[in-house]
């Protein structure tokens, strides 16, 4: 019992520290990619507007940037105080390709951070615009090593285990790499990265619409574009990102079948299987109480087949099974949240059409209210990836209760402890600094970050040095 109390808090600090973690990276991925935009569209248009919303959303990427570099730094720390044993087995692997994700993406953002912030007035445009797409790469090579490292956990190949060591080996990097999983869920994180800062940026749009309607003003020429501009990505990416869902379960179901009979909630296998829209999973009595079911669909979906055979958690011991009460919950609110920003991303083209684009108040509203639903999605994903591919960390080979350290629980208790009174310190600040940003409305001459004085946030010194993107996504 004493075991599996530390197991489990062992386990509860890790996903505490990448909860908190994961959306800041994600936020700087899709905003990096953003800023580029931005600054390419002032560069060919020679539309000031453009160049307004540059410095507008870079001060905000400062903040942001900074916020996951030190919400990133306390896992590598974790692995090796609470997860030692996971360390020394996967290392081996694990540790050249987040070396390489270093010597990539680090150096590159390293490089050019410092003259994208600072140097729009000492450099030539030209440069800085190369600049600033330089970091919006590195963000993105940042994330493919991450993903790369993290989707060899849930379909590993290409490794040779040592039988004296029990650890693994490298035998085909090529392999690993681009091991069955990656490229579906590269694909997908990148995807949803642009839909957070896309519904963000929708949000703010929408709140500074809202508040000049209110009184009696017309929204500055920078809100309306900015505002414009995410609703276009709404509608372009969400329908793409429901695209990259399915290939993705396509992916699941093939190399990890547990995961999805716990995400629908089945236990038995069968074809011609209904979708549960609803249940409460019952690990215990093996059953789903309470079932409200769509006949046929659930076979639809997951196989493109009406006879398609959909697992059933029975299929494996009890012991092997994910946790399907969690599951199920957070693969329906990341899907239905998915749903309602492709609907939005529609609504908006209909809008558009009719021009009234700038005058729904609904679709303000509606923006306004949905700008966290990108990040409550990519959250849902994770918890979904993650407890999907217990009890194991390495999937079907390292189970988690052989991961982690030989560590006292209150060692780790004070340390939980420690990690939840500083972060809600941290973040909550930051979080202001961002919505005290939001508030205040781009206009024309908008000033950028100072070029005069190191950038503080939080009370931390900006630090070049992007944190790993989606590890435990």
């Amino acid at each position: 019992m004493f075991g599996l109390s530390a197991l489990f808090l062992a386990r509860f600090q890790f996903a505490f520290t990448v909860g908190f973690h994961i959306v800041f990276p994600a936020f700087s991925i899709g905003l990096a990619s953003y800023l580029a935009v931005l600054e390419g569209m002032w560069l060919r248009t020679g539309r000031s507007a453009y160049l307004d919303l540059f410095k507008y959303w870079l001060k905000i990427f400062s903040v942001v940037f900074a916020m996951g570099v030190v919400s990133g730094l306390v896992m590598s720390y974790e692995f090796g105080t609470n997860w030692s044993q996971f360390s020394q087995k996967a290392g081996p692997i694990l540790g050249p390709m987040l070396a390489y994700e270093v010597m990539t993406a680090f150096f590159l953002e390293a490089g050019f951070l410092g003259v994208m912030m600072f140097g729009l007035n000492r450099v030539g445009k030209g440069l800085h615009f190369g600049a600033t797409c330089m970091v919006a790469i590195g963000t993105l090579i940042s994330m493919s090593w991450i993903l790369a490292s993290n989707s060899w956990m849930q379909t590993p190949q290409g490794y040779i285990i040592d039988t004296a060591t029990g650890r693994f080996l490298p035998g085909n990097w090529w392999k690993i790499i681009f091991n069955p999983s990656f490229p579906f869920r590269l694909v997908h994180m990148g995807l949803a990265a642009f839909l957070c800062v896309a519904f963000i940026v929708a949000g703010v749009g929408g709140w500074h619409l809202l508040k000049a309607r209110r009184e009696g003003r017309q929204a500055s020429e920078q809100v309306r574009l900015m505002f414009s501009m995410a609703m276009w990505m709404a509608a372009i990416v969400s329908p793409m990102q429901v695209l990259a869902g399915d290939t993705q379960g396509l992916n699941t179901l093939e190399y990890q079948p547990a995961k999805i009979a716990a995400m629908e909630g089945d236990w038995e296998s069968e074809g011609r299987a209904p979708e549960l829209l609803f249940g409460i999973p019952d690990m215990e009595n093996e059953t789903t109480h309470f079932k409200v079911a769509i006949p046929l669909v659930g076979s639809l979906i997951l196989t493109h087949s009406l006879d398609g055979k959909v697992p059933g958690l029975k299929d494996y011991p009890k012991d092997l099974r994910p946790y399907s009460p969690l599951l199920f919950f957070s693969f329906r609110i990341m899907v239905a949240l998915g749903m309602l920003m492709a609907l939005i991303g529609v609504f908006s083209l209909y809008l558009r059409w009719k021009g009234r684009l700038y005058d729904s108040t609904l679709l303000h509203r509606v923006a306004l209210w949905m700008s966290p639903a990108g990040f409550i999605a990519l959250l849902c994903g994770w918890v979904t990836t993650e407890v999907g591919r217990q009890p194991f960390t390495v999937y079907g080979l390292l189970k988690t209760s052989d991961s982690v350290s030989a560590i006292a629980l209150p060692s780790i208790a004070t340390s939980m402890v420690a990690f939840v009174i500083v972060y809600f310190i941290v973040f909550a600040g930051g979080i202001g600094i961002l919505l005290h940003s939001f508030a205040q409305e781009p206009h024309p001459g908008e000033e950028g970050p100072s070029e005069h004085e190191p950038h503080m946030s939080a009370g931390t010194t900006q630090v070049s040095h992007h944190p790993h993107a989606g590890m435990a996504e």
